[in-house]
């Protein structure tokens, strides 16, 4: 492809960084990191991040951040408008972190369809546990944010991915990416990071069938 420029649609999660990593070892540009945040809260869909610690990722990666404030019923609007942003600023894909749930690759491509870009999914249909592998053995630190609590029990929160704990979490019957949602989990520091993110771990709260960490 002629413009290897790209947004990525990035969570702050280990699948969007590894995405990421990727893409820049193949020679692509990453032109911006595009995360969803809920409207009026300050904090990003999923992942449960603020502001503050995406800008510091940001920096610490050296990639613009573009941020997507949006209700529910205006999610698909606004992740399109903002991809127009990015294509303005010279961006011709829109790189995906998904790895085999079919309607989410298709909600990738649907947007990009709308907005003239292309879009790709670097992670798609590989092992999901070689995946994560993958990830951890490239030096990347992941947290995990949130569980859902009909898999994993609130004592997964503030923990740091490694080999053994994803043998523990296989062991609970999650799947060990957490693509079905088992798990989130917040990338503070990696081969593409120029500093670590500093972070405490706050509060837990019990939300629904979700447990989140707060961090601070």
């Amino acid at each position: 492809m002629k413009n290897k420029k790209f947004v990525i649609s990035f969570s702050g999660g280990k699948d969007s960084v590894l995405a990421l990593h990727r893409m820049i070892k193949k020679g692509y540009t990453p032109l911006a990191l595009l995360t969803t945040v809920k409207k009026n809260e300050d904090e990003s869909w999923t992942h449960g991040i603020n502001h503050d610690f995406l800008k510091k990722v940001s920096d610490s990666l050296g990639i613009e951040l573009i941020t997507v404030e949006c209700d529910v019923n205006e999610y698909e609007k606004e992740f399109e408008r903002k991809l127009l942003v990015a294509k303005q600023k010279g961006a011709s894909i829109c790189v995906y972190g998904d790895i085999d749930i079919e309607h989410h690759k298709q909600w990738g491509v649907d947007r990009c369809n709308a907005t003239g870009m292309v879009a790709e999914f670097p992670l798609w249909q590989e092992n999901r546990e070689n995946l994560v592998y993958e990830f951890i053995d490239s030096g990347f630190k992941a947290t995990i944010k949130k569980v859902n609590l009909n898999n994993l029990g609130d004592d997964f929160l503030g923990k740091v991915l490694t080999r053994n704990l994803i043998q523990e979490i296989k062991a609970t019957g999650s799947d060990a990416c957490g693509e079905n949602g088992e798990y989130h989990t917040f990338v503070s520091d990696g081969p593409l990071f120029k500093n670590p993110i500093s972070f405490k771990q706050g509060k837990v709260t019990l939300d629904e069938n979700y447990g989140h960490l707060h961090i601070i």
